[in-house]
């Protein structure tokens, strides 16, 4: 486990362009939506008084490099397939639960690193941090970061192609990341508000964002679940989603031999 994780920080490093890819394009999002939404922003009822769009786009950008980091590091597992490096992996003596966190820990440790680097930034939006509150920040944040990482794996496994994966990255990821509450405010009522309830990323986001607005309490709303919620949400999303990847990573296939 400690190799396949470790393997997966040496290519990081190697390959810068996933740096840019995984960090540049959301810090783009966020500086150019930001400027261009700033004044046709209507801050939701539980707003702090003052948030701005840059403010409220920040834990959703954060969310956002992990889930461009844990797409492209899971992507490794249809590149180690092609290559052979899989299925010498595979037939080692050593248990699929290994393989699957030494991926998956891997992967998701660069989504940590990569986002806590972009959190930095929050003392410039007029965020605070505190000691426990950063702490706070960054064991939810690696909760997050495995969960994701994780739902990248057990998507990667059973495919053999890169382009199949960013097709799915595009039908299926992006969305899930749009509806989180992420880029704009869950309404009220509607379909569209249920949708964004029923999307185990909207607690991520929200999650975050109570923690990033400390000392400030906000109000427990619709849009803006409670911290308790959104912390068991998460973790729920993460075990069910390591438990099938290892379940799926026990299957014998004939993709295994190719």
């Amino acid at each position: 486990m400690r190799a396949l994780a470790g393997r997966e920080l040496v290519r990081f490093f190697r390959q810068r362009s996933r740096l840019i890819g995984a960090v540049a394009q959301p810090v783009l999002f966020w500086i150019l939506f930001g400027a261009g939404l700033h004044g046709s922003f209507s801050p939701p009822d539980w707003a702090p008084a003052g948030l701005t769009y840059q403010q409220y786009f920040f834990p959703g950008v954060a969310v956002m490099i992990v889930l461009f980091t844990a797409i492209f590091a899971t992507i490794s597992v249809i590149e180690d397939r092609r290559e052979g490096f899989l299925q010498g992996v595979l037939v080692a003596p050593v248990s699929r639960l290994s393989i699957v966190l030494g991926k998956v820990l891997g992967g998701a440790a660069i989504a940590w690193l990569q986002a806590g680097v972009f959190l930095a930034l929050a003392p410039t939006q007029g965020l605070s941090y505190s000691f426990p509150g950063v702490l706070w920040v960054l064991l939810f944040l690696a909760l997050l970061a495995v969960g994701l990482t994780s739902l990248g794996f057990l998507l990667a496994w059973r495919l053999d192609s890169t382009q199949g994966f960013h097709a799915i990255m595009s039908v299926f990821l992006f969305p899930m990341w749009l509806l989180s509450g992420a880029f704009f405010p869950p309404a009220d009522s509607g379909w569209l508000s249920w949708i964004m309830r029923l999307n185990p990323l909207t607690y991520g986001v929200a999650g975050l964002r109570r923690l990033l607005y400390l000392p400030n309490t906000l109000p427990v709303t619709p849009g803006l679940p409670g911290f308790a919620l959104c912390l068991a949400v998460t973790a729920a999303l993460t075990l069910v989603c390591v438990i099938v990847a290892v379940w799926q990573a026990r299957q014998r296939t004939s993709a295994d031999a190719r």
